[in-house]
């Protein structure tokens, strides 16, 4: 039955209506609430005429919801900045209710009851009566008298290790001459639950303490980028704990409409939000923008932190402007750990997009050797980012759950929506790419191989070289307890060319992955290199070497092009910047080297975000119609902030953070926006600057007054349009 239309607007369209097609709307929601509906209590009807004076009544309930109090310790939830009590399934905790007399345990009948969303019902587990016992049962519902004090009744309360995670309201139902009389609803007795990695029953149990620590307690993280020989890292602020972020993470999942019975399964929960972080097809939390055009938003390179960016989400309930692939791992780092499931951050160094998980990326060379920049559609990305959860994969063969790969950055549909994983890591590893989620996907992007295409006259296109070690070449996460990095490389493939790599490739064909053969039938005796510098200084000039060998008994002549490019990190070219043709022969056996200058005035003004410049060389052998490629990054070194704290820092006294920055370009920066997070405030303080002169030196000095003793940082960021990426951090020890 659809609502009825107004009087004469019969073009409005009728909304549509779960009538006649099931009894009650999908309950879907965890901040919609129904009152609770009354039950038949059997066996609790009272014999003979009521006791009018004596029947129980509750006076008051004490969650104990304080960070010091009994609870939240044992938890480990101590850390959230919520007022109300925050508990991990699977274990016990306590609660204090007042009644008007003493308890009779024989006698009174009383009971709690834990509902989330509207529509409760027991069936689905949204609603739940926990009946007084004698003792816990591990594994179910249930409460015990720990201790009668006067008229306060102190209880143990047990949830189950499956059960669903979110806001629950509480009430306290007592069995009277009347009926069932409950309590009133009160927010401040609303119970968080989450996932708990402490509890051996747990789906996402996780047995080291000191990774407990890190991946699901640590606030603060390490975020790789760069190239695989040149890393860099920047620190970023996941604030899990910080106020309103669990709330946050709730309106996430019911932004999504996900049916609250499925929210106990962190296979199911990580899948949504791997959706949802990205707003592509479901209005979710980050608009994903590459094209280096942020002047409607916030460029991704100028975020510190994801509490900015889920607060503004939960404020405005819109998508947030803008990320890229280390901002939505760091999103949804934010909101595994918040939900309690244990998550990391994980970059992977040239990382392949492969939309047809054929395991090639195409490079297509015109018939002069030369790369055919329309043709060529796909490309490396200088890395990539993405996620790991810990978790028992109950869906998949006994040996496959633990870190599972989850990417919220809207790369390729799955199952028409703009999501990936969780996969198996360990699946990935072994070709198993049969096992859900996406793992086809994944496994290419650490695996795929480089295959030139020769493009004839008429079109045609014959295969060239095929390289096979270019992708997937580190993969890098945070060490644990420390700010150091972590290769495990090791856990998503074999070493290249041994038998057990050879092992996966064929589990992986053998499934449907396709992979392109070697070429046959074409003298190699000529081989090319290009060397470029490390760690060059933004600004400055450079030099690439080209390296001709011929290893061949005979001379060999060919046409060298070299193109330098302005590229996003993702592979895709900006602009040309440098072009050369290099006409060479080489005598049997020798080696010839070529130079070219680059110079910063060819780069400067061009550069995007990631300050990356593409070197491609190519050409064909004209003796034996050998096709020769190569190509290489040159990230430039962007200078970082210099941070200090003026004296010590203490705890409830002001301390003073001086930055600093120099501009390296040979030209003014203007409209600069300094970035400041870790000032114990929710929000970022935010600087702006009209103009920084080439060469000169910004200077600027931020007070604060910690709140929280121990080690901390502080964060910061430089953005303006000609110059991002500038960042800076701190490590205060506040006494």
């Amino acid at each position: 039955m659809s609502e009825p239309t107004s009087g004469g607007s019969s073009s409005r369209r009728p909304l549509a209506s779960y009538v006649g097609r099931r009894i009650t709307p999908s309950n879907n929601s965890n901040a919609e609430e129904n009152e609770v509906l009354d039950f038949e209590y059997f066996g609790l009807s009272p014999r003979g005429p009521p006791n009018l004076e004596a029947f129980l009544e509750v006076w008051g309930i004490d969650v104990h919801p304080n960070p010091d109090d009994i609870n939240k310790r044992q938890h480990h939830t101590a850390l959230y900045d919520c007022g109300n009590l925050i508990v991990r399934r699977g274990q016990p905790f306590q609660i204090t209710i007042t009644i008007s007399r003493a308890f009779d345990v024989e006698k009174d009948k009383m009971w709690i009851e834990f509902l989330i969303g509207r529509y409760p019902d027991i069936t689905k587990g949204t609603y739940i009566p926990v009946f007084i016992k004698e003792r816990l049962e591990k594994g179910q519902w249930g409460a015990k008298v720990e201790s009668i004090w006067n008229n306060a009744l102190i209880l143990s309360v047990m949830t189950p290790p499956q059960c669903i995670v979110g806001r629950f309201r509480m009430y306290v139902a007592v069995m009277t001459p009347y009926g069932i009389r409950r309590t009133v609803r009160d927010e401040e007795t609303d119970i968080y639950i989450l996932f708990n990695p402490w509890c051996e029953e747990d789906a996402v149990y996780l047995s080291n303490e000191a990774e407990n620590e890190e991946y699901v307690l640590n606030d603060v993280g390490c975020i790789y980028h760069g190239k695989f020989t040149e890393v860099v890292s920047r620190a970023w602020f996941f604030g899990q704990f910080e106020r309103n972020v669990l709330d946050a993470c709730i309106y996430i999942l019911d932004r999504a409409r996900m049916p609250l019975q499925a929210r106990g399964c962190p296979i199911k929960i990580a899948r949504v939000v791997s959706a949802m972080i990205n707003s592509k097809d479901d209005g979710g939390v980050l608009v994903g923008c590459w094209d280096g055009e942020y002047t409607d938003g916030v460029a991704p390179t100028a975020w510190n932190t994801s509490v900015e960016i889920l607060l503004q989400y939960l404020e405005t309930r819109l998508p947030v402007c803008y990320g890229q692939c280390w901002v939505f791992a760091a999103v949804l780092n934010t909101v595994l750990r918040c939900l309690g499931i244990p998550g990391r951050v994980v970059t992977n160094f040239s990382s392949a997009h492969d939309n047809d998980a054929n395991l090639t990326t195409d490079i297509i060379l015109d018939e002069n050797g030369k790369k055919d920049a329309k043709l060529t559609k796909d490309s490396i990305w200088n890395y990539h980012c993405w996620n790991e959860c810990w978790m028992s994969r109950y869906d998949l063969p006994p040996g496959y759950g633990g870190w599972q790969v989850v990417d919220a950055t809207p790369q390729e549909t799955s199952e028409g929506m703009f999501r990936c994983g969780p996969a198996s890591v360990n699946a990935i590893k072994h070709g198993q790419v049969y096992f859900p989620y996406d793992a086809p996907f994944i496994y290419a992007e650490v695996n795929s191989d480089i295959v030139y295409w020769n493009r004839q006259k008429d079109g045609s296109l014959i295969k060239g070289d095929v390289k096979t070690d270019e992708i997937g070449k580190l993969i890098l996460t945070k060490e644990i307890g420390s700010d150091n990095r972590k290769d495990i490389t090791y856990q998503y493939k074999y070493e290249e060319g041994s038998q057990e790599e050879r092992m996966a490739l064929d589990t992986a064909i053998q499934h449907g992955v396709k992979k392109e053969q070697a070429v046959t039938g074409v003298t190699m005796d000529v081989s090319i290199d290009m060397h470029v510098p490390e760690n060059v200084l933004l600004g400055t000039n450079f030099i690439v070497d080209v390296e001709l060998q011929n290893n061949s008994n005979e001379k060999r002549s060919m046409t060298v092009f070299l193109s330098g490019s302005v590229v996003f990190y993702t592979g895709v070219p900006k602009i040309e910047v440098k072009k050369e043709t290099i006409k060479v022969t080489v005598e049997p056996n020798q080696v010839h080297r070529a130079q070219v200058r680059i110079k910063s005035k060819d780069y400067v003004d061009h550069l995007v975000e990631q300050s990356i410049l593409h070197f491609f060389t190519s050409g064909r052998v004209d003796e034996t119609g050998q096709t020769l490629a190569v190509q290489k990054a040159v990230p430039l070194l962007i200078p970082k902030m210099n941070m200090r704290a003026e004296g010590p820092a203490m705890f409830g006294r002001e301390v003073t953070i001086v930055i600093e920055f120099t501009n390296p370009l040979r030209k003014p920066l203007e409209h600069l926006v300094l970035r400041i997070d870790g000032l114990d405030s929710r929000k970022p303080k935010l600087k702006l600057f009209s103009i920084l002169p080439e060469n000169a030196t910004l200077t600027t000095r931020e007070l604060f007054v910690p709140r929280k003793r121990g080690q901390r940082k502080v964060i910061a960021s430089l953005d303006c349009s000609a110059l991002r990426q500038v960042v800076g951090e701190l490590e205060l020890n506040v006494t």
